[in-house]
């Protein structure tokens, strides 16, 4: 969730190789279905490992750039794909709330959830480690400000959070199909791409885990 309450802002792409288990600090096994869907929004029943939860995402909505180098002032794309440095980037900002719910719950509505189960392992690999990683949890510098990586989506010095990149291998009817998002605090947000992110497919329908 981005700074803004209830705002997600993040960006998706396709995966290369497997390489991203070897830098992953967990992962988790996840089932989940929508109870309905259209037009950009969806109600959406998860089961994470032993926690469970009831989400609703909206459509795409303007997000505010909070980003110290915009400085109030409006970042214009000009109708490119941008690299996320210090530039607009491609980020979808979208409402999102979350509720925990109990498994038992979660079980059960699932019951009600349209056909299509998803199955998937998340994968979470601490962003910025760019090929500049040496060893998987060891503590490292980041240039300009950045902070230690020792987990998910820490808090960090000066309030900003820790990125992390979610890796979604997906099982069962969708197996073979890998993707992976980050969860940015402001669509201009700087980030790496380590070497198994490939082609973006930000705000592609089809990559969407409700339109699987």
């Amino acid at each position: 969730m981005s700074q803004a309450k209830n705002v997600e802002i993040e960006r998706k792409f396709l995966v290369k190789g497997d390489s991203y288990k070897e830098l992953a600090i967990k992962h988790y096994e996840i089932v989940q279905g929508y109870l309905c869907k259209g037009e950009g929004k969806t109600v959406r029943v998860r089961i994470r490992d032993n926690q469970a939860f009831l989400t609703i995402k909206g459509g795409r909505i303007e997000a505010k750039d909070e980003s110290l180098e915009a400085k109030g002032e409006k970042l214009e794309a000009k109708g490119e794909k941008l690299e996320a440095k210090g530039e607009r980037a491609q980020g979808l900002a979208r409402f999102e709330w979350e509720k925990e719910i109990s498994v038992a719950d979660a079980k059960e509505l699932l019951q009600l959830a349209l056909p299509g189960l998803i199955e998937k392992t998340r994968w979470i690999v601490p962003a910025n480690h760019g090929e500049r990683e040496e060893a998987k949890g060891e503590r490292q510098e980041i240039i300009g400000e950045r902070q230690e990586i020792i987990g998910e989506k820490e808090g960090a010095r000066e309030g900003k959070r820790e990125l992390v990149w979610e890796v979604d291998e997906f099982h069962g009817r969708l197996e073979g199909r890998t993707l992976a998002e980050i969860e940015l605090d402001y669509e201009s947000q700087a980030f790496e791409k380590p070497a198994f992110i490939g082609e973006e497919v930000t705000g592609r329908p089809e990559y969407y885990n409700a339109n699987m």
